[in-house]
């Protein structure tokens, strides 16, 4: 009856919700228009017991009526309600329905309000990615000097623009709305946050540098396994829209289970929409079913990368690459090793569960004033499944590996991974960690210029909205966006590495048992090995100068 301005009152509209049979596609201003649209669409808006020719000659009508202007609003099948079609009125109406109205509503009509200035970001976080894989793919050492000099300058400038928003914010004697002070609020939030962050990135940066002449090498070789197969490249566009159709086909499932009951007549002639029993478990399994299938459907696209790595590296003729290498690793994947990545995504499922309901605990106590020590413990734990999280993941993917070489179950390719990996460590971890370090720099960079270009658009609507919501979502996306692109070379990375310590393990480079590397990798190890040998002589020379003897070799 007042969809525009709803209150929630023990979990229940206060308002009166009415069953009827087509929503109005147009805005009513009137009663006489409420009444011609019930006489000509048979929809009756108003109470059930008063008749439409009532409409207008009752004095107490506005009150069994909607509250006019009854609001524009279409037919959503699923949720089986009239959605109301402006944007206020959409955001309000939707967070009712999830019950949580403040922070919901906060969202929804920030985004709402600034939609256009949303999708505009959006789609420069995925030409910023594209353009950062494609730097990637032709990388030199002076690319990489330039990149590095623009992450900082990028980061700086941000820090800048948060903190040079904020002042002005904070001296601005005009500030008399709430949505400008949530935005100052935020803006110091945002300013702290990218501080610590640039500075924690400058340090590690400075640290490194003395590593990029290597890491570029590494990623030039990384680039020729990718020559052998382009379409490499395109695999996070198959895997997005195969999750996007997934997520799109699990919220139709979410609100189907929303709606999943009856209505009934109740005492005065009112229908009340009571839920079948047990429904609420459901959800439970709804949210499992989200996270284990997204971690599978990703594990799937490592598992194809891996595989068509392993297929180009293990070829004795390395100037006639195999046909179709991604299509054979796919046709390999689906036939033989579905259970290795359901085992797979199904240790991420375990421990991400329970963090999903540590953070619902903590958050949950952090609404009271004497639950210190339990949100403390919370907070702990939740590290420690994040810690957990990660390595799982590394894990998983030299599992991967290993099972696309070996053709092993899940738990002995992660046995096998492990024991390969703790013998070989030394050759070039670190110059593989430096490479892993220089690809999250491109996430960085492209998230820097979105949020940069955030910044500059919704700077200029600051009385209308409260935009730091917006702007922390098109944030996330872009990580996301530039994550899903740029994991390919990871992946790669990490595949190769494996490789090359099966390589080292089963061959030593002679006539009869030659190495599968090709001779720029082989060059590019022998390279590393010899710093690592420095670097140890180094070390032992600095010992003996402390006064430890030095034992005869």
């Amino acid at each position: 009856m007042n969809s525009c301005n709803l209150e929630v009152k023990d979990v229940r509209l206060s308002s009166t919700v009415l069953c009827v049979s087509s929503c109005p596609e147009e805005q009513l201003d009137t009663l006489e228009e409420v009444q011609l649209f019930a006489n000509t669409n048979g929809s009756f808006l108003c109470v059930y017991n008063l008749n439409s020719f009532n409409y207008t000659q009752i004095p107490n009508a506005d009150l069994l009526c909607p509250r006019l202007p009854v609001p524009p609003s279409k037919s959503f099948p699923l949720f089986n309600r009239c959605i109301p079609q402006t944007p206020e009125c959409y955001s309000l109406f939707a967070s009712v329905l999830i019950n949580d109205v403040d922070s919901f509503h906060r969202i929804l009509s920030g985004i709402m309000s600034g939609r256009d200035t949303v999708l505009g970001l959006c789609i420069l976080a995925f030409a910023l990615s594209l353009a950062m894989m494609f730097t990637f793919r032709f990388i030199t050492t002076l690319l990489v000097h330039i990149f590095i000099a623009l992450i900082v300058l990028g980061l700086l400038f941000v820090c800048s623009v948060l903190w040079w928003l904020y002042y002005d914010y904070t001296n601005d004697l005009s500030i008399e709305l709430d949505t400008e002070r949530e935005n100052m609020k935020c803006l110091l939030g945002f300013a702290i946050v990218s501080t610590v962050i640039t500075a924690v990135l400058l340090i590690l940066i400075y640290v490194l540098r003395k590593r990029i002449k290597l890491t570029v090498e590494l990623l030039q070789v990384t680039n020729k396994a990718i020559r052998s197969s382009p379409f490499l490249l395109f695999q996070p566009l198959w895997t997005f829209a195969i999750l996007i159709f997934f997520w799109v086909l699990w919220v139709a499932v979410l609100l189907s289970l929303g709606t999943a009951g009856a209505a009934q007549v109740v005492e005065g002639g009112q229908v009340e929409y009571k839920p079948l029993s047990g429904i609420r478990y459901m959800w439970w399994y709804h949210l499992i079913g989200l996270i284990w299938t997204s971690e599978f459907i990703l594990a799937c696209q490592q598992m194809a990368v891996a595989g068509t790595v392993v297929t180009c590296y293990f070829n004795r003729n390395k100037s006639d690459p195999p046909d179709r290498p991604i299509l054979s690793s796919l046709s390999v994947l689906f036939c033989y090793h579905q259970g290795t990545v359901v085992k797979g995504s199904f240790l991420i499922t375990v421990v991400r569960i329970p963090r999903a309901v540590l953070m619902y605990v903590y958050n949950t106590l952090k609404e009271k004033q004497d639950g210190a020590l339990s949100r403390c413990m919370s907070q702990c734990c939740c590290c420690c499944f994040w810690c957990l999280d990660k390595c799982l993941r590394h894990l998983n993917q030299n599992a991967y590996t290993t099972t696309a070489i070996n053709g092993t179950d899940f738990c002995t390719s992660a046995k096998d991974a492990l024991k390969l990996l703790s013998k070989n460590s030394s050759h070039f971890t670190s110059v593989n960690c430096f490479g892993d370090f220089i690809i999250f720099l491109g996430k960085v960079l492209v998230v820097c210029f979105t949020v940069f270009g955030g910044l500059m658009a919704f700077n200029y609507h600051r009385v209308l909205q409260v935009w730091a919501v917006p702007l922390l979502l098109v944030a996330f996306f872009a990580y996301l966006v530039a994550h899903s692109f740029l994991s390919v070379f990871e992946t790669v990375l990490d595949a190769l590495f494996l490789c090359f310590a099966v390589d080292l393990e089963t061959n030593d480079g002679s006539s009869e048992k030659p190495y599968f590397m090709d001779q720029e990798f082989l060059n590019f190890v022998k390279r590393i090995n010899k710093l690592n040998t420095r670097a140890q002589r180094n070390k032992n020379s600095l010992t003996s100068e402390e006064g430890t003897e030095l034992r005869p070799l």
